[in-house]
């Protein structure tokens, strides 16, 4: 027998023996208001910020306090052509390499780790979310969901060209474990949650 029948004869005889996938989690259906405190407390904690606003007239408001120095604003919501260009996207992908403030609607947010998600066809143009200096994506309090379980069977049936999970600003630990924000795209990221309920709490 050769050194290598030797080897593969040694990995077959140690193989573990076959196990069941284990069972996916399963609980109580948590409500909108607790996955959307819990949504917000991950994204505050890996450097996001969040905001849970009545209407589009507060994330306009917002966003001026927060960024009053900004010279180019780019939106897809209609809803905010009074502050934001709103580009058609088929403009050449360098020319949005002045962009400010980005402020897109994502499709829904994951509670379990802060993200995100967004798929192209919101994105004006692929870069558009990565370029720019400063990030907002605004979502439904309705449209969170628990984990990355139920955000992948929610995708699963899409159809799409290009999609990603976005999980608060670039962030970089890789040098002395020194975790710097905005190391190689937007240097913060703040989500609007869309909430009727907001301006009676008191939250913008």
């Amino acid at each position: 027998m050769s050194s290598r029948e030797k080897i593969l004869s040694a990995i077959r005889s140690s193989q573990p023996a076959f196990r069941e996938l284990p069972a996916l989690p399963t609980g109580q259906p948590a409500a909108p208001q607790e996955l959307a405190e819990r949504f917000s407390k991950v994204l505050e904690a890996i450097g996001g910020a969040v905001y849970f606003v009545p209407g589009f007239d507060a994330v306009a408001k917002i966003l001026k306090e927060l960024h009053p120095g900004a010279k180019r604003i780019v939106s897809d919501c209609p809803e905010l052509a009074a502050l934001a260009e709103r580009p058609s996207g088929e403009e050449d992908p360098h020319s949005f390499e002045d962009i400010d403030v980005t402020v897109l609607r994502a499709q829904f947010g994951v509670a379990e780790n802060g993200a995100c998600w967004i798929t192209e066809e919101r994105m004006i143009e692929r870069a558009v979310p990565f370029i720019c200096q400063h990030l907002a994506l605004v979502i439904d309090k309705k449209d969170i969901v628990p984990s990355m379980h139920e955000a992948y069977d929610r995708i699963a049936g899409e159809v799409y060209g290009f999609g990603t999970f976005i999980a608060g600003p670039s962030k970089t630990a890789d040098i002395e474990q020194s975790l710097v924000l905005g190391a190689h795209g937007p240097r913060s990221m703040v989500a609007f949650v869309l909430d009727m309920d907001a301006q009676d709490a008191g939250f913008y």
